[in-house]
């Protein structure tokens, strides 16, 4: 079991920076969360043991660990919670955090999340075709062949397109995303 810390600074920030975040200290470790979870056999910690980890003041376990990366927002733990703990709501709260003390920096995670946003700011909706490329470009060019088979799979298969769409009245949603990043204080 891992120790609960007095005084923590750590929690007390997740907390405030999470929507419905304070309900984290009602977490009574069920694991209904982790059990739920699509992705938790890949998570270095299960959310239960995240939140363990972050009640004990190990912020520094808790930002390098993989788990928010790993989330799918599913929200399948956040619905199936019996102390409604906004758990994916935490996931994103985590991300922010980690990549702005630096710890996500040589992770995956971070690049991926970037390059998604990027599309979605500019066309209002994912591009698959797009985000691939850019990331492997980027940060995998070697892995870049190896997707390559996937790559025409999917497009001869019609479930990816070489341009993207952008969805009707994209300045909208552009003006809520600018005042959701000025809201929550992101660049």
């Amino acid at each position: 079991m891992i120790p609960v810390a007095q005084n923590n600074d750590f929690r007390d920030q997740v907390m405030v920076a999470t929507p419905g975040g304070e309900r984290l200290k009602s977490c009574i470790q069920c694991g209904t969360c982790g059990g739920s979870c699509p992705n938790g056999a890949d998570m270095e910690s299960t959310p239960r043991r995240l939140f363990a980890l972050i009640n004990a003041g190990e912020r520094d376990q808790v930002l390098d660990s993989n788990t928010m990366w790993m989330c799918v927002s599913c929200y399948l733990c956040t619905s199936r919670c019996p102390q409604e703990i906004p758990i994916t709501d935490i996931m994103y709260t985590l991300k922010r955090m980690s990549v702005a003390e630096g710890h996500a920096a040589g992770t995956d995670g971070a690049a991926l999340a970037r390059t998604f946003t990027s599309y979605v700011d500019r066309y209002g909706r994912s591009f698959e075709f797009g985000i691939a490329s850019r990331f492997y470009l980027t940060q995998k060019p070697a892995s870049l062949l190896r997707m390559g088979p996937l790559g025409l799979s999917m497009f001869t298969r019609g479930r990816m397109s070489l341009t993207p769409t952008r969805i009707r009245q994209v300045a909208q949603l552009r003006a809520i995303i600018d005042k959701a990043k000025e809201l929550g204080g992101a660049s």
